[in-house]
C-alpha cells in the first residue's frame, strides 16, 4: 500500500523509515507551500483553523501523488483537533479522492485501538510482530535524534559568524540520520550531526537574547505554518527554545502523562477542567520560561483556536507578575512572512532595550 502522513517539521524522516520498513511504499508529503494552503482553503470550511486547512491541502497533494492512505492522529476534546480526521474524510469523499485515513488514537486513551491499527498495518505489510517491535524501536531512536540535533541548531545559529552555516550543517546532519538503518548507525549519525553543528564558526562571547516558543502543537512544530519563526529569530541573533518537540510529546502520550505537572504550575491562574489543546501548557510554560530567566516568550496560535484564546486572556497577568514580555501571533491564511518579521523585529528590539537598561533582572526562580 502507498502510505503518507502529515508533515510536521523534520519528523518526516523518521516516519518515512517507519512506513517503508513496515512493508509499504511511502509517499513523502511535500513541505507545505502556498499551493498546499490554497488547496486547503478552497475545500475547507471558512472558519476552520490553519492546521486543518494545511492538513487538508497536504492530503489532496499526496493523493495526487498516488498515496492510497494517510496515517494521522486522533484525540479527544475539548479541542477540535481530535475530530479533524473525520471531517477530512468527509471532504475527501466529496472530492472523490480515494484516500483512506487511518487515525491513531493516543495509546494512553485507547491502547486497544492503537495496537489494532498498528497490527493491521504490520500484517498488511507482511512483517512479523518481532520485526514490528524492532522497527518501532528504531523509529523512536530516529525521532529522538532528530529532536536532539534540532535543539542544538537553535543554540548554535544565533552565535554563527556567517549566516546560513548552521542551516547547512543541520541539513547535512539530518541526511546522516535519514540514511541510518539501525540503532548503532543512528547513534553514530546523531553524534556526527552534533559534531557538524559544533564545528560551525561561532562568536562564543555573544550572549544572545533567549525567547521561549509556546502555543498550539502544529503551528509550533511545522516551520512552514509559523513562517520559519525559529530560523528568523536565530538569524536575528536570538536563541530560541521550543516548548514542544515530537519525542517529548509522544512520550507523554504513550508512556507517561506529565500533564499534571503543568496543571500544578498553571493552577493559580487556571483551576478549571482542561481547556483542550495546549492552552494549559501555554500558561504553565510561560511561567517556566520566566523562572528560567528567559527574556521573552512568543505564543503561536491558529486564528480561532479556543484553547489558545483562553490562554491569551490569562497570559497578560502571568506576564506582569513574572515580568516577562509575551508576544502572541495568531496565524491564518492571511498571515504573511513580512508581517511576522516586522513584529519579531519590534519584539526583539523591546527585549534588547529591557536588557540594556537592566529592566529584565534575569531571575532564576526555584522550580
Amino acid at each position: 500500500m502507498k502510505i503518507s502522513f502529515p508533515r510536521m517539521g523534520y519528523s518526516y524522516i523518521a516516519f518515512k523509515w517507519l512506513v517503508e520498513n513496515m512493508g509499504h511504499e511511502c509517499v513523502v508529503p511535500p513541505e507545505p507551500s502556498n499551493r498546499t494552503l490554497d488547496l486547503g482553503v478552497r475545500y475547507a470550511p471558512e472558519f476552520a483553523c490553519i492546521p486543518f486547512k494545511i492538513l487538508l491541502g497536504t492530503y489532496i497533494e499526496v493523493a495526487q501523488m498516488g498515496a492510497q492512505a494517510v496515517i494521522t492522529s486522533g484525540g479527544m476534546g475539548p479541542c477540535r483537533a481530535g475530530y479533524y480526521w473525520v471531517m477530512h474524510k468527509y471532504l475527501l469523499e466529496e472530492m472523490n479522492l480515494p484516500l483512506k485515513i487511518i487515525a491513531m488514537e493516543m495509546p494512553l486513551l485507547n491502547l486497544g485501538d492503537f495496537w489494532k491499527k498498528i497490527d493491521l498495518l504490520r500484517r498488511d505489510g507482511g512483517i512479523s510482530l518481532k520485526e514490528l517491535l524492532r522497527v518501532l524501536k528504531i523509529t523512536w531512536a530516529k525521532v529522538k535524534s532528530i529532536d536532539d540535533v534540532e535543539i542544538r541548531s537553535h543554540q548554535v545559529r544565533p552565535r554563527e559568524l556567517k549566516r546560513g552555516e548552521t542551516t547547512l550543517a543541520i541539513n547535512a546532519g539530518l541526511a546522516f540520520i535519514d540514511a541510518a538503518q539501525n540503532e548503532e548507525e543512528i547513534r553514530e549519525a546523531r553524534q556526527e550531526a552534533l559534531s557538524l553543528l559544533d564545528r560551525v564558526p561561532c562568536d562564543e562571547q555573544r550572549q544572545p537574547l533567549k525567547i521561549g516558543i509556546i502555543g498550539e502543537i502544529y503551528v509550533v512544530l511545522e516551520p512552514a505554518a509559523n513562517h520559519y519563526i525559529q530560523l528568523l529569530l536565530g538569524e536575528m541573533g536570538v536563541e530560541t527554545d521550543r516548548s514542544i518537540y515530537l519525542s517529548a510529546y509522544a512520550r507523554k502520550n504513550t508512556i507517561v502523562n506529565l500533564e499534571g505537572d503543568l496543571f500544578s504550575v498553571a493552577r493559580p491562574y487556571l483551576n478549571e477542567a482542561p481547556i483542550g489543546g495546549h492552552g494549559v501548557n501555554s500558561i504553565a510554560e510561560t511561567i517556566l520560561y520566566a523562572r528560567h530567566g528567559f527574556d521573552g516568550v512568543v505564543q503561536l496560535a491558529p486564528f480561532s483556536c479556543i484553547p489558545e484564546i483562553v490562554a491569551k486572556s490569562i497570559i497578560p497577568t502571568v506576564s506582569r507578575e513574572y515580568d516577562i514580555p509575551v508576544q502572541t501571533l495568531f496565524i491564518d491564511e492571511q498571515t504573511g512572512r513580512a508581517g511576522v518579521q516586522t513584529r519579531m523585529e519590534a519584539f526583539v528590539d523591546l527585549l534588547q532595550w529591557r536588557r540594556d537598561r537592566g529592566i529584565h533582572k534575569k531571575k532564576v526562580f526555584s522550580l
